[in-house]
């Protein structure tokens, strides 16, 4: 009798789940089974690993709750249909190792026979490390896409493991000021590995980094419909090989809180061996809402019509710049109208001849064979 109320118990917290189909059944000796053909739910306390020989369909949300791990081998494919339905989340608490290769990268993608941006959603990580967005003292805040909790004071937090990933076609898009990313790291932790990942085509921005201490490695941007790659909200972190290339506004956009410019923790971004090369309506590299601290060296910027974008009214940025804290040490302007927007005296820029992500405006060696459209 103990074992059927059980039962009822489980199957009555599987079907109240709001607005997702569970398809997991409960883990065994094999792992979580999941239909490829319908890939949605969620799981907790399990670790559910695809097949890569099969192909999945993501229709839904598909949840990685706290205590879970989502394992996704070296070529599989998820293709995903439904809009700002379908996405992949993983939760604080949970864990997501995507297994990729240089040849054999892991494949998230829209099941449009005519693929555009916005098809789908995106990957959303939430971590338990801090960010400013809920305050300085390790507070939450709640993911602008999922609903999920993100934030805390555990720095040195595990989501897991990211590496050969590419996102095609993300964004899906709820509104104006509301709308998913390639990938969204919400106070990621220095705990989680996130290198060898691109956006394709990605309707918003293609990477964002909300706070968290995550670093991000060999990371590609590529025709992004916003900025290619942002960090916001007390992002503490170093961010080195970055090719970015095809973007619709800024190459970076780096802030340090959108509500209070002197927020803290504030951002502090180390980054290194960067090439972004254009188009883009704001700048190649843009300093934004209270900026922060960035130490910048090894820069190539190329084919824009400004190369550091600064507005005149961000008082915290252009104090930032002022008290030597935002700098770039060397950076090489490459066909760029107007280097920067600064009127100030500080010497915050030293030129140089760089290789930028290993080849100037070309497309890196470390590149080859896993991204798209370079």
């Amino acid at each position: 009798m103990k074992k059927l109320i059980a039962l009822f118990i489980t199957a009555l917290t599987i079907t109240s789940c709001i607005q997702i189909d569970e398809n997991v059944v409960r883990n065994d000796s094999t792992g979580t089974n999941i239909d490829p053909t319908n890939f949605q739910g969620r799981i907790s306390n399990e670790t559910a690993t695809l097949d890569a020989t099969k192909e999945y369909n993501l229709t839904g949300p598909f949840i990685v709750q706290n205590g879970a791990r989502l394992v996704i081998p070296a070529g599989t494919v998820i293709k995903a249909s439904g809009g700002t339905s379908s996405y992949i989340a993983v939760a604080q608490g949970g864990q997501i190792d995507v297994n990729g290769t240089s040849s054999k990268p892991v494949i998230m993608t829209s099941a449009s026979n005519t693929p555009a941006p916005g098809d789908w959603g995106g990957l959303v990580i939430c971590g338990k490390a801090p960010t400013n967005k809920g305050g300085s003292s390790g507070e939450t805040a709640t993911a602008e896409v999922s609903d999920l909790t993100y934030g805390g004071s555990t720095a040195n937090d595990s989501s897991g493991s990211i590496r050969y990933l590419r996102v095609e076609y993300t964004g899906a898009t709820f509104n104006g000021s509301k709308e998913f990313n390639g990938v969204s790291l919400f106070a990621v932790g220095s705990g989680t590995t996130f290198e060898y990942v691109q956006s394709y085509n990605g309707g918003d921005d293609g990477i964002e980094f909300f706070g968290g201490t995550v670093n991000g490695r060999y990371l590609v941007s590529t025709g992004s419909g916003d900025d290619s790659i942002d960090f916001a909200d007390g992002w503490s972190g170093t961010g080195e090989y970055w090719y970015i290339n095809k973007g619709t506004k800024a190459g970076i956009e780096g802030s340090n809180n959108g509500d209070n410019g002197n927020a803290t923790p504030k951002t502090t971004a180390t980054l290194r061996n960067i090439s972004i090369v254009g188009p883009g309506t704001e700048g190649a590299m843009y300093i934004k809402e209270g900026g922060g601290n960035w130490t910048v060296e090894n820069v190539y910027v190329a084919d824009f019509d400004l190369g550091i974008k600064l507005k005149d009214t961000d008082t915290p940025a252009i104090q930032s710049i002022n008290d030597g804290n935002i700098t770039f040490n060397p950076i090489q302007f490459d066909n760029i109208t107007t280097k920067d927007q600064y009127t100030g005296s500080a010497s915050y820029i030293t030129e140089g001849n760089n290789t930028g992500a290993g080849n100037g405006k070309n497309a890196p060696t470390w590149a080859t064979g896993w991204t798209k459209g370079l």
